[in-house]
């Protein structure tokens, strides 16, 4: 199977703003930035188009010429719960340092670690995996699925990515 992962483009939200599964405006330089994905998957022939249900990545589908994606919830940034829409040097959550210090196994309070939402991908991974293992497949997700994937996927470390985190718009390939 050959998964392309497309990340949305840059969103209109502050930096420093933890805003995860909050359903963001996209920037105003979404036709640019949208041009240009678009002209980058014109070598691929999807089998099947899967999409995050946010309007972010929905949006961005749609314009590259993939009018109906399937949604699958399970494509979705993490999860922040109570930090969502909060700057990171506002959030007084005393569990803050806990997880900035292990992000990787701490949840955001009332949301989810990485590897909770690298389950909840691997879980898409191995269904999908059953069913098109010859296909091509596109994925119009977000940047934590994007890092989650490379890391489970390609053998990536989690330290590698996030000091690297592909940015937005950004089209990844990984051949199963």
């Amino acid at each position: 199977m050959h998964i392309v992962l497309i990340r949305h483009t840059s969103v209109a939200v502050p930096r420093g703003v933890c805003y995860g599964q909050t359903d963001v405006a996209l920037a105003e330089s979404f036709p640019e930035e949208a041009a240009a994905v678009k002209e980058n998957l014109q070598k691929f022939n999807f089998d099947k188009v899967y999409s995050s249900p946010l309007s972010r990545c929905v949006k961005l589908a749609r314009f590259c010429g993939y009018e109906n994606p399937i949604i699958d919830s399970r494509l979705m940034e993490m999860n922040f719960g109570e930090w969502e829409m909060k700057r990171y040097d506002e959030i007084s959550d005393p569990r803050l340092q806990e997880w900035f210090d292990d992000y990787i196994n701490v949840a955001a309070t009332g949301g989810e670690s990485v590897l909770d939402q690298r389950r909840r991908f691997m879980d898409f991974i191995d269904e999908i995996k059953e069913l098109q293992s010859d296909k091509t497949i596109g994925l119009f997700t977000h940047g934590g699925i994007l890092i989650n994937a490379l890391v489970a996927l390609a053998r990536k470390s989690y330290s590698e990515m996030y000091n690297a985190l592909p940015p937005y718009g950004s089209i990844i390939e990984i051949k199963l």
